[in-house]
């Protein structure tokens, strides 16, 4: 493999990492709105809010992009497969991550919330000052094993016609006819990309068992 050949699979890199940003950041905020509408004590949206996960974390990423590219196509709104892989990417994290911050806002202990009660907290001051800092603690080595997952997840962009790296892999390889050199070096820069996070996670893992000891 030659030296354009490399170059076309960073291009293909620099669109994972985009998408994963997107996807991952945009995901953050939805779920966040998620998440505490799922702890709100509002039956009816709690429910409505659990049926939307429940979609997303039951069917396939792949299924979902492609409902996204082709189906909203079908009723008239069409949008290219860049904007169609980052609106499915954020649909599937928020979903994913509203329900991983919906069990760490519930881990944290409930006397933390009626001493928040009672020093006459409201609700925004509550959540923002007490509830929320201790539940990203809790969170984070799940939150960072999502994001591994969706930054593997990008893959499936290729769906709809959107070149990142795995689809720039394939189209090198059939061109130059050497799929495992290809595809080495394709899985090699997935792996620099997630191993970090994963070693990091399992850190903060084992930090946070190790202080609550």
């Amino acid at each position: 493999m030659g030296h354009d050949e490399f170059v076309f699979l960073l291009i293909g890199l620099k669109w994972t990492l985009a998408l994963s940003v997107v996807g991952f950041v945009c995901g953050c905020v939805a779920g966040l709105i998620i998440a505490l509408a799922r702890t709100c004590g509002i039956r009816p949206v709690e429910t409505a809010v659990a049926g939307y996960i429940a979609v997303f974390q039951g069917t396939p990423l792949l299924m979902q992009l492609f409902v996204v590219y082709y189906g909203l196509a079908l009723i008239g709104i069409k949008i290219d497969a860049w904007a169609a892989v980052a609106t499915g990417l954020t649909l599937h994290a928020s979903a994913y991550l509203g329900e991983i911050w919906r069990g760490a806002i519930e881990a944290v202990p409930r006397g933390q919330t009626e001493a928040s009660k009672a020093l006459a907290l409201g609700y925004v001051s509550r959540m923002k000052d007490v509830i929320l800092p201790q539940a990203l603690r809790i969170s984070l080595p799940a939150t960072i094993g999502f994001l591994v997952q969706l930054i593997k997840g990008t893959s499936l962009a290729s769906i709809v016609g959107f070149t990142e790296l795995t689809r720039a892999g394939n189209i090198i390889s059939n061109q130059i006819f050497q799929p495992l050199t290809v595809f080495g070096i394709v899985g090699i820069l997935y792996f620099i990309m997630c191993c970090p996070l994963t070693i990091y996670g399992a850190y903060l893992e084992r930090k946070f068992a190790a202080s609550a000891r």
